[in-house]
């Protein structure tokens, strides 16, 4: 979970931060942390009450019928790609940074990238839990670093700026590093027989992941300032940019598992067409958003965020109102739903939509 929350969209946080205002970056942080900890809560709380293994799409269709598992797979597999095309851009980017100090082998490395992980991907569940331990443990090592090497380079007059014009610019992106919904089934699936832990799974991993967000966000903005880049890494040095590779590794190889256990345990595909959907797919749409200026590392975030979190949150309102009613086993532990909270989420979801499409 705390590898899903931590990719590359913590690495957009900064940028955006840095244009809209630290302090407002952070009310967005804290907000949408609590909105996206309770949409998992939910979703934990349709798997529990659910006697069969699905994915997301599965689970929709159980409890909101055939439309919505449409919408389901829509919003899951939109988000799932957005966010391995903008792994793939940062990492060929950080790559290249590393390299010759400039991306102009970003697609070239991003392609690479694309392949290695393919392969990673064959492995499944079984190779996740090895390099996910792995994974995290680098990320909070060199999150130690930043902070060891960068606090006495903090500028605290780049944290209190604001800027009105760009107040909504940090919705999408951060409502994209929290979205961790995706993990929640393969979080289920890694505990086994351990259901009753899956609750203080969901609640620790969306603190750290906010609190790493907070942390990150508010050395980079402090140091950087307005000169902050789209990928925060790549203005703190070499060993950073291999923090901003790691996490987005880790994510990468989260999201492949889940995207894959999606068309194996719902749609029914075979191990190789759900590997080849999840794994190579993806690389096909990397080299479409290539022929575009359009698709910058955070315009990828900012709308697969909006469009996708805000339309699984949307429909894991209803999932749980469902579950409640006819879900198949008594959960591990209950959470409170009523049409005020429905109402009230669903606004904000439709407006960061409206807001990241139309302005």
């Amino acid at each position: 979970m705390i590898g899903s929350c931590i990719g590359a969209g913590v690495l957009g946080i900064p940028y955006v931060a840095a244009r809209a205002g630290f302090f407002v970056a952070l009310v967005y942080i804290v907000i949408f942390g609590a909105i996206m900890l309770l949409i998992n809560l939910y979703l934990g709380e349709v798997i529990l009450r659910t006697k069969s293994k699905h994915h997301l799409k599965g689970y929709a269709e159980k409890y909101l019928g055939k439309k919505g598992s449409i919408l389901m797979e829509f919003a899951f597999l939109f988000i799932i790609y957005s966010a391995i095309t903008a792994y793939m851009l940062g990492i060929g980017e950080s790559i290249s940074f590393l390299i010759l100090g400039n991306s102009s082998l970003t697609i070239f490395i991003s392609l690479g990238v694309g392949l290695i992980m393919a392969g990673l991907l064959w492995g499944g569940l079984r190779f996740l839990k090895k390099f996910e331990k792995i994974g995290v443990l680098i990320i909070f090592i060199l999150l130690a670093l930043i902070f060891v090497l960068f606090i006495p380079k903090i500028e605290y007059t780049n944290l209190i700026d604001f800027n009105s014009s760009s107040f909504f610019l940090p919705f999408g992106v951060i409502l994209f590093a929290l979205a961790s919904f995706a993990a929640v089934p393969e979080a289920n699936l890694i505990l086994g027989k351990d259901k009753k832990s899956l609750k203080n799974v969901l609640i620790f991993s969306t603190i750290v992941a906010v609190i790493f967000y907070v942390l990150f966000t508010f050395v980079v903005v402090g140091f950087k300032g307005i000169e902050t880049p789209q990928i925060a890494t790549l203005a703190l040095g070499p060993i950073f940019i291999f923090l901003g590779i790691f996490t987005m590794l880790t994510s990468y190889l989260v999201l492949g598992n889940a995207a894959k256990d999606n068309f194996t345990y719902d749609e029914r595909f075979s191990k190789s067409k759900a590997w080849f959907l999840s794994a190579i797919v993806p690389i096909f749409i990397f080299l479409a958003t290539r022929l575009f200026d359009f698709f910058s590392f955070t315009k990828i975030l900012a709308i697969g965020g909006v469009v996708s979190g805000g339309l699984v949150g949307i429909l894991a309102l209803f999932m749980v109102r469902s579950a409640k009613k006819n879900g198949e086993k008594k959960p591990f532990y209950k959470i409170q739903i009523n049409w005020i909270i429905i109402i009230t989420l669903s606004l904000i979801f439709i407006l960061g939509i409206f807001v990241e499409l139309f302005f």
